[in-house]
This record gives structure tokens, C-alpha cells and sequence, in this order.
């Protein structure tokens, strides 16, 4: 998959919070969102 270019939509995903509940983007559908990861932080580096 190709990385989304700056300003485009992002696809619809749907992914557990530090609580472990699913949260999906659409959750937030008309607001503005921030997504924020830590790519590797808790894999074998």
C-alpha cells in the first residue's frame, strides 16, 4: 500500500487504543483529528 499523499483523506481503519478498545476513524467522521504512533515502539528493533 502506498503511503497517503499530505492533505489527502485517510483510509477508513480501525485499530485498539491504549485501553484495548476498538476505536475506527470514522468514530470522528467531521471532526479534525491528529493520529499519532510510534512506529516499532514496542517491536523488536
Amino acid at each position: 500500500m502506498a503511503l497517503p499523499n499530505m492533505g489527502s483523506q485517510a483510509p477508513a481503519f480501525t485499530l485498539p487504543n491504549q485501553d484495548g478498545k476498538d476505536v475506527s476513524l470514522s468514530d470522528y467522521a467531521g471532526q479534525n483529528v491528529l493520529i499519532w504512533f510510534y512506529p516499532r515502539a514496542f517491536g523488536n528493533n
